[in-house]
């Protein structure tokens, strides 16, 4: 699930979204801690490198931010441990504006070596905003980001909030109740937050050891040692921070509903493929958004390259016989040359009508086990699903809903046990 939120459009020849950023600061970058030991997480891998579907869950972070244009660069800081590890994650995902840095004994240490790159790097300009977020948070949307710079452009610092879901109590010496706060009147602080540079970097320089080492809010930094009031601005609440074993899964959950949104069926010229094609498109579209009913592939396939670069990765390739799998083939070549599966898993369904009166051409069914256990060391799940076709069969439109209940669960689980496999709808 990555929440992409984008900026409402205005009825004029511009969008709202152009007008908008034509205001944003001359630059704008970001600094992501990233040096946690995720000792509430539990285990021995901290939790921003801890696997998503397959990927480390930092790498989801880097992404959201990499997604915005006016984003120059996103500095990573993360313990000297852990420097080469970040490395690879950047190499084998493609960041593309990232730079690492060595973090601190604390968080604000940390931020604060991710601050002076900004200063002693003559590569890297100095922006006039600076965003700060924590890295896992990998659900963060542009709106917001968007929301915090201009505030910071406009007030010198701003950060996000949300309501907070407890009361907060305090406990006298003895364990007992001290006292408690009117729930209504506080907020929890959440991230991203923004800041003029000049004033977060100064008050990071003024900053003493104590709250250096201690402190954990940069809001309170800004105000205490550059007298800067922070704007607060409401936020979303996919803000939540990856903390503990249990929001790992959530946000696979999430992240998994994200990329079943969207499915692009792929057919054949034969008229009995054409026709399940057209059966399976109208069902599906009860569950997902149906990208594209293609009757044609080539190699160059422009169409097919402005679907992956709509973020589709789920695809149905229709087959008029089981013994005849060459479009799949054509397919799985295109996806590979796209590297679209670098970022996530693609689900590739190779759908095949099998007329009752055919018989199953069982010396395929290795090629195409071979062929799937190829693909998916190229990160794309490739499925088979068989349906007994008969075209004046009154149990046709069953049949469809059927294969496309099988292919939804596919979708979905992504389940790397059923790679290869053949199912019957």
């Amino acid at each position: 699930m990555e929440p992409q939120a984008g900026l409402e459009r205005s009825s004029g020849s511009r969008s709202g979204a152009e007008a908008a950023e034509e205001r944003l600061p001359a630059s704008v970058s970001a600094v992501l801690p990233a040096g946690g030991s995720g000792e509430r997480m539990g285990g021995g891998t901290p939790k921003q490198f801890c696997p998503i579907l397959g990927r480390p869950l930092i790498s989801y972070t880097v992404q959201a931010l990499e997604r915005i244009s006016w984003i120059s660069h996103i500095v990573v800081v993360v313990s000297l441990d852990n420097i080469e590890i970040m490395k690879s994650i950047v190499k084998q995902y493609g960041h593309k504006r990232t730079v690492i840095v060595e973090g601190g004994t604390s968080r604000h240490r940390s931020i604060f070596n991710g601050l002076e790159i900004f200063v002693k790097h003559s590569l890297i300009q100095k922006p006039e905003v600076i965003i700060i977020h924590d890295a896992v948070r990998p659900f963060v949307e542009k709106d917001i980001l968007f929301k915090v710079v201009m505030a910071a452009k406009e007030h010198g610092a701003a950060g996000a909030i949300r309501p907070l879901v407890s009361t907060v109590i305090a406990s006298s010496a003895d364990g007992c109740l001290d006292h408690s706060l009117d729930r209504a009147k506080y907020r929890a602080s959440e991230m991203p937050q923004a800041f003029l540079f000049d004033i977060i970097y100064q008050a990071y320089h003024q900053c003493s050891d104590y709250d250096l080492d201690y402190g954990t809010e940069c809001l309170h930094l800004a105000l205490k040692y550059s007298k800067t009031n922070a704007k607060l601005i409401e936020g979303p609440p996919d803000l939540w921070k990856v903390t503990y074993k249990k929001d790992l899964y959530a946000a696979e959950s999430l992240i998994r509903e994200a990329i079943s949104q969207q499915v692009c069926v792929i057919t054949d010229m034969n008229e009995n493929a054409v026709q399940v094609g057209f059966l399976l498109h109208k069902t599906l579209k009860k569950h997902v958004q149906v990208k594209s009913l293609s009757s044609s592939l080539c190699k160059g396939d422009n169409h097919l390259q402005n679907i992956l670069l709509g973020q589709c990765y789920n695809f149905i390739c229709i087959n008029d016989t089981f013994s005849d799998f060459q479009k799949t083939q054509q397919l799985v070549e295109m996806l590979e040359n796209t590297n679209a599966s670098v970022l996530y898993s693609i689900v590739l369904i190779s759908v095949h009508l099998n007329k009752l009166e055919d018989t199953p051409c069982r010396n395929e069914m290795p090629k195409f086990a071979e062929l799937a256990k190829e693909v998916n060391k190229a990160n794309i799940f490739l499925y088979g699903i068989i349906i007994h076709y008969k075209q004046d069969n009154v149990k046709l439109q069953e049949i469809g809903d059927s294969a496309a209940s099988l292919i939804m669960a596919l979708i979905r689980d992504r389940n790397p046990a059923f790679v290869g496999q053949l199912l019957v709808a």
